[in-house]
């Protein structure tokens, strides 16, 4: 029974933001499969409630509200509503909402700047922050913040969101040595170029799909449940020694050098 408890999420509480598409629709489907009650959030109430007929459909244990996590009430409103449903504890803490603004750096305006801030570096940090004392008391806390390769390495989607991935790949570090003493776990997973709604603009461009391809030593695009599912890992019990690591889920791209094909 143990062994198959190390593999399970079942009597778990997990918040993920941004939970109505992409990655983080994938992430709560990973999550409730493996036991876990999920609240998520998301802006689009008509893209919630749809999703959440099909968790319901599938007898998933889910709940949901609206919240901009840009916003520092909102993102207020969502602890307090996320501490009320889980009285008080929560085990998993996804922080999965993001942006960005693609253009050269010296076109970014304050307010493009202060937007994309907000919304990836300022929700993680402040999200965790408000949500620590339930992590604690749920006596086995998890924090995964979704960040991406662009944290790692330089990729051309626009230095504000690469600083942004950047910061949040060492706030997992400062948290999960932090807050080790409270069993609260923190890591960074850093995904590459993913199907996902916010990349379709990206993958559209078939010149730039090929270029991807060709950059990626296993030659595709990632899945969002090839994502999701090392979130779910990082959130186990299995994982309990797993902390302050960020990883890249990539086919390979961030160690990919130089390739040339040798001629026959």
């Amino acid at each position: 029974m143990a062994t198959v408890s190390r593999w399970s999420l079942g009597g778990m509480t997990a918040l993920v933001t941004g939970g109505s598409k992409g990655i983080g629709e994938a992430v709560v489907e990973e999550l409730s499969m493996m036991g876990a009650r999920v609240h998520t959030c998301a802006r689009d109430e008509t893209q919630l409630q749809e999703r959440l007929r099909e968790w319901q459909a599938k007898g998933f244990q889910v709940t949901t509200s609206i919240c901009d996590v840009s916003s520092r009430e909102q993102r207020e409103t969502l602890m307090e509503t996320v501490s009320s449903l889980f009285q008080g504890k929560l085990n998993i803490l996804v922080n999965n909402a993001g942006t960005y603004i693609s253009k050269p750096t010296t076109e970014y305006t304050a307010e493009e700047y202060s937007f994309i801030m907000a919304t990836n570096l300022e929700s993680s940090f402040h999200l965790s922050q408000l949500a620590h004392p339930l992590l604690k008391a749920s006596g086995s806390g998890s924090i995964v913040h979704m960040s991406s390769v662009a944290g790692v390495v330089h990729v051309n989607v626009g230095s504000i969101y690469g600083a942004t991935k950047g910061a949040m790949n060492q706030l997992a570090r400062n948290l999960a040595c932090e807050w080790a003493s409270d069993n609260i776990r923190t890591n960074a997973v850093c995904p590459w170029l993913i199907k996902t709604p916010l990349a379709n603009d990206l993958l559209n461009d078939e010149e730039i799909k090929k270029e991807v391809e060709s950059r990626t030593p296993m030659g595709r695009v990632g899945e969002t449940n090839e994502v999701s599912s090392l979130v779910a890992f990082l959130c186990l019990p299995a994982a309990s020694y797993i902390t302050g690591q960020v990883i890249c889920v990539d086919g390979g791209f961030t160690v990919n050098g130089f390739s040339y094909q040798p001629h026959a």
